[in-house]
């Protein structure tokens, strides 16, 4: 059995790319070739991401809470614990938690041959975060 004990602190999400509070802790970070990461991101009641696209996709794993999610064009579609949801290469997305509950969730995705894993726009607007369909 091989333990790898976590010594990184919890980081504030960046303002710039979350609207709300936000808490992101390093699951699995790339070494050497390889372009894959992992994070634990911890959403509160009615933060969220803003607008953004990964050049490989990426893959979000609901652990705790409840949560949403909308690619462009799409419906707000609500996520809860043991749902995941790929996020296809270029497919503009936002994600996070629902107005009055906390959402955690696992994110994976491969950087690009830059080493950029994403690409940021602008913050989603209230008026496009709706709680219309929370459960």
């Amino acid at each position: 059995m091989q333990i790898t004990r976590n010594s990184l602190d919890s980081t504030p999400g960046p303002s710039d790319w979350f609207t709300g509070t936000v808490f992101i802790d390093a699951v699995a970070a790339p070494s050497g070739s390889a372009r894959v990461s992992s994070a634990s991101v911890h959403f509160t009641p009615g933060a969220r991401t803003a607008w953004h696209v990964h050049p490989h996709g990426q893959t979000i794993f609901v652990t705790e809470g409840i949560g949403l999610c909308q690619r462009q064009g799409g419906p707000i579609e609500v996520i809860k614990p043991g749902d995941s949801v790929f996020f296809e290469a270029g497919e503009n997305h936002w994600h996070g938690a629902s107005p009055k509950r906390f959402m955690t969730h696992i994110a994976i995705q491969e950087a690009d041959e830059t080493g950029s894993p994403v690409t940021w726009g602008r913050h989603v607007r209230d008026d496009e975060y709706t709680a219309s369909q929370e459960d």
